[in-house]
């Protein structure tokens, strides 16, 4: 029998309730970046998911990515670092898919907006 079994139940709902919570941001921000894909480029917004590709899949060109970076930018009040992608992955340092698969760019968009309130608290 555990020494203190209510702290182990405790630390597993706390840990489980944690894991709902960075689901639903994830899913929040994939709602909400799959929206403005789907208003930007007049694509149905039940064909985008989370494996989405923004390129290959969906077929978006560069300057409707540009369009749905500002409105991703405007939307979460981050500034999107393309430039920064681009040259990494022209580098061969990243993939297309860490930047453009939906799922990842939605984690990305993520970190960016818990750096920006960790800045604006500092």
């Amino acid at each position: 029998m555990p020494l203190f079994p209510g702290r182990v139940q405790a630390r597993c709902a706390i840990l489980e309730y944690l894991q709902n919570i960075k689901g639903l941001v994830m899913s929040s921000t994939f709602d909400q970046v799959a929206t403005i894909i789907a208003e930007t480029c007049d694509i149905p917004r039940d064909t985008i998911t989370p494996d989405s590709h923004a390129i290959d899949d969906l077929g978006i060109d560069s300057l409707d990515f540009l369009d749905i970076a500002f409105a991703i930018d405007k939307a979460f009040g981050i500034k999107l670092p393309l430039e920064k992608w681009t040259q990494e992955v022209n580098d061969g340092k990243a993939t297309t898919e860490q930047y453009f698969v939906l799922k990842n760019l939605c984690a990305r968009i993520d970190e960016l907006v818990a750096a920006s309130k960790g800045a604006a608290g500092a």
